[in-house]
């Protein structure tokens, strides 16, 4: 699999838009439970400057819950990581992880139904974060 994400540009700035993907990501039942900014932990740890980036650790317990009940290994691969990037000139780009790496990565098929639904929920967020 070359493409492990799923993603979107928006027309609007960095802050607007990491509010707007906390929002939807709540829209569709996910909650945030880790956030790495990563602009502000390389300059401080490495002293390098890098474009405005955050990453949000999503999670929608329900489907954590059901994909754990599958594969106890996939907590490997939780939570589902929502990356917010400053793509300059006012817009930033959204990716989300694919949950279908999930089954793919694992070869455990009863993960393709909680992937299934991750991934359709993941895109309703990003579809509604570009339509803002």
């Amino acid at each position: 699999m070359s493409d492990f994400t799923l993603t979107t540009t928006v027309d609007a700035p960095y802050e607007q838009t990491v509010a707007a993907v906390r929002e939807e990501l709540a829209n569709v039942g996910f909650g945030v439970l880790t956030e790495i900014d990563l602009a502000a932990t390389l300059k401080a740890k490495l002293d390098v400057d890098i474009a405005p980036k955050i990453i949000l650790g999503a999670c929608r317990p329900p489907l954590a819950h059901r994909a754990l009940e599958a594969d106890p290994r996939v907590a490997a691969l939780l939570p589902c990581n929502v990356v917010v990037s400053d793509a300059g000139g006012g817009t930033t780009l959204v990716e989300a992880m694919d949950p279908d790496v999930m089954p793919e990565f694992t070869g455990t098929d009863a993960l393709k139904d909680v992937a299934t639904e991750a991934r359709e929920l993941l895109a309703r967020m990003l579809t509604a974060v570009s339509e803002r």
